[in-house]
């Protein structure tokens, strides 16, 4: 971070200027990310916030959630037995059973990624 200063009376007060951004939007993840910070984990949030890092940290977490949760989805549809065909046989046992799959994968990527 480049420091310049400008003279006022017999101070010199410091330009702060911010880091640029990086690009992107706070999805699920994310927003659960920074909300965790702002209530649980403060001096880090106010760290990552006065170094211009917090919108990284939280895309970067947000981005590693999504991938976790994706895979995990996957993995434990496979091992429910949970098919295409049974989503054209029972949808609702279909419904059912992807949703605690989906419930049971987010816990777990929340307590492994976000809520630490």
């Amino acid at each position: 971070m480049n420091l310049t200063y400008e003279k006022c009376g017999d101070y010199l007060i410091p330009n702060l200027i911010p880091n640029p951004e990086p690009e992107g939007e706070l999805r699920k993840f994310g927003l659960m990310r920074k909300s965790y910070l702002e209530n649980h984990r403060r001096g880090i949030y106010s760290g990552l916030l006065l170094s211009g890092e917090l919108k990284k940290h939280l895309l970067m977490i947000q981005e590693q959630a999504e991938e976790r949760f994706n895979l995990l989805v996957k993995q434990m549809a496979r091992q429910e037995g949970v098919t295409e065909q049974m989503k054209e046989q029972n949808q609702m046992l279909w419904v059912k059973r992807m949703n605690n799959v989906r419930s049971a994968a987010e816990g777990s990527v929340l307590r492994e990624l976000v809520f630490i």
